[in-house]
């Protein structure tokens, strides 16, 4: 860190300008933290910031779940999000990519009908995204890594920057690729 530098401050503080010409220097917090404050702030609305507040925020939940593990998680997922006033969850698979065949062998249940697949174009309508998947010796599952391949037009044309986005993941063992 060095003398003065980075986030631990120098012992030898030296007055700012503005502390000099009061000639005053202040050595405590403006509120101690034994203080209480009991001040109500007063907040001022102009019709523009109403019009913004009143307006439905969409976060997309886009999920793989093969047995309905992350499924599972993504419905907790909206409920938290729809929890928050002025925010509206709206959950979506990715698109498979097993044969029904090799599903039926893995005895992995039929996905449910009320959540629709989503296309990549289909992200630009989102406010905010999350992403949910389990993983597969430590990456992600592969018809997750398919749906991000396919979103390369949206990365040319630059459509998703600017937009929140986060993740959340399953595994079936401990440090089973949560760490990646």
């Amino acid at each position: 860190m060095g003398k003065g530098g980075g986030c631990v401050p120098s012992k030898k503080k030296h007055p700012t300008s503005a502390e000099d010409a009061a000639g005053t220097s202040s050595t405590t917090a403006p509120i101690a933290a034994d203080e209480e404050t009991h001040a109500t702030p007063t907040v001022t609305e102009s019709s523009e910031n109403a019009q913004s507040v009143a307006a439905t925020l969409k976060v997309f939940i886009v999920f793989y779940s093969m047995y309905g593990h992350v499924e599972k998680l993504a419905k907790r997922m909206k409920k938290g999000v729809e929890g928050v006033e002025g925010v509206k969850a709206v959950l979506y698979r990715v698109p498979e990519t097993l044969p029904d065949e090799v599903l039926e062998h893995m005895k992995a249940p039929p996905k449910a009908p009320a959540v629709p697949e989503i296309k990549a174009e289909e992200l630009a309508v989102a406010d905010a995204i999350l992403f949910g998947f389990p993983t597969r010796y430590g990456c992600m599952a592969a018809q997750m890594k398919a749906f991000f391949d396919s979103t390369g037009q949206l990365w040319k044309e630059q459509t998703l920057v600017g937009k929140p986005a986060g993740f959340f993941v399953s595994t079936g063992t401990q440090g089973g690729g949560q760490e990646t």
